[in-house]
């Protein structure tokens, strides 16, 4: 399988290390986690300075000996080389049973900077602060953003690269398979092993069914607003048994196991959140194809996912704003910095283009106001709201 350097997230370990805390690469299942330790590794390795390098891959046989507490926690401390940085990296740490308190004694030790990915039915992000004495530090890797489709495939076209990029998404693996069926027959089986090994087994579902038949409506409503009341309504309107506290049980292991990614709503005038509906994306919208196939393809809510997940990627706290009873698709927020982004597919039709515009401009603070569309032209400004080609904007990522 061709490799690409995922440079913004091994910048981000380079830059972590040394430090005291346990750093925990997450992400969604077949999205690069094992790959990325690999290319820390082999920097580490790249250095000139004294660094013993003590890598463990418990997918290798080789390791399987290893896969009790005492029996790594004794393997790690014999590789241990007094003078030396001493750097652990385990990869799928996982299949160690009881791996937490190993890694808790390790850590406790203070003479190894450590750093593992797992399973996400393990390593969930709410479940690291428990898990673990010391303190961690997540790293998030999604799916392949546009950027990197362009350079894996060594593209100059953007244009057809993004169409491309709509209908194959990010999952990399998928890449390898010329034909688009085998292409969608991978990334579902990628999503179901999600919800049948990794969530069934984390929470010892029972209703498999009922599961099921929940994740299809998520993926079938991404970018629409959602209530849990209305989720339970529906699945009870086609004879599935089940009530609202069930079902925000099994969207929150959804979203836990990085499947979907809620965004709250925030009223832009009042400056506070509303409880009552959220927005779900996908981790990779390429799922929803895969799954539910492509007839009536609505490429204005693909868009919208696909750049909702681009802002995270760049590290934004991300809100669906409202403001006069009227959406607006993003408050995008880092540091100091904040965004008033709408998303559409198509600008031409002037109804469309004032539909999106007029709520940006009823907004009264002074941050930036863009429009993200499918323009394949150069950035303009309309009242000064900046209008962006979404190829254009999701390459500058």
């Amino acid at each position: 399988m061709k490799l690409i350097e995922r440079t913004s997230y091994l910048d981000r370990l380079k830059r972590v290390q040394g430090t005291p805390d346990i750093k925990v690469i997450t992400g969604i299942r077949r999205c690069g986690k094992s790959k990325l330790m690999e290319a820390f590794v082999t920097y580490l390795q790249s250095l000139e300075s004294n660094v013993n390098i003590i890598h463990i891959n418990f997918n290798l046989s080789e390791y399987k000996s290893l896969r009790t507490a005492d029996k790594l926690e004794q393997y790690v401390l014999g590789q241990y080389k007094q003078g030396q940085e001493n750097v652990l990296c385990i990869d799928e740490v996982q299949l160690c049973s009881d791996f937490e308190s190993a890694i808790n004694s390790l850590h406790a030790r203070e003479c190894f900077d450590i750093y593992l990915t797992g399973s996400n039915a393990f390593l969930l992000s709410s479940d690291l602060a428990t898990l673990f004495t010391g303190r961690t530090m997540e790293i998030k890797v999604y799916p392949f953003s546009f950027a990197e489709f362009i350079q894996y495939f060594d593209s100059s076209d953007i244009q057809q690269s993004f169409d491309d990029y709509v209908m194959q998404g990010g999952m990399a693996g998928s890449y390898l398979y010329s034909d688009i069926e085998d292409k969608y027959k991978y990334i579902a089986d990628v999503y179901d092993t999600l919800i049948l090994r990794d969530i069934r087994q984390k929470y010892n579902l029972r209703n498999y069914y009922l599961m099921d038949c929940l994740s299809d409506y998520m993926l079938d409503n991404v970018s629409n607003l959602t209530s849990v009341r209305n989720v339970a309504n529906a699945l009870c309107s086609a004879q599935l048994a089940t009530n609202g506290k069930t079902v925000g049980s099994y969207i929150q292991y959804l979203c836990l196991a990085f499947a979907f990614y809620k965004m709250r709503r925030f009223d832009i005038r009042g400056k506070k959140y509303i409880a009552s509906q959220d927005k779900y994306y996908l981790a990779d919208h390429a799922f929803r194809f895969a799954k539910l196939g492509t007839k009536n393809l609505d490429y204005g809510r693909i868009y919208e996912n696909i750049v909702a997940i681009e802002l995270q990627r760049r590290g934004y706290e991300v809100y669906v704003g409202t403001l006069y009873q009227k959406e607006i698709d993003f408050v995008a927020m880092r540091g100091n910095e904040k965004i008033f982004i709408q998303v559409s597919d198509d600008l031409s039709n002037p109804e469309t283009f004032k539909r999106e515009y007029t709520p940006l401009l009823q907004i009264k603070e002074a941050y930036p106001k863009m429009i993200i569309a499918r323009t394949r032209h150069a950035d303009y400004d309309y009242q000064g709201i900046v209008i962006k080609d979404i190829a254009h904007w999701l390459r500058e990522g």
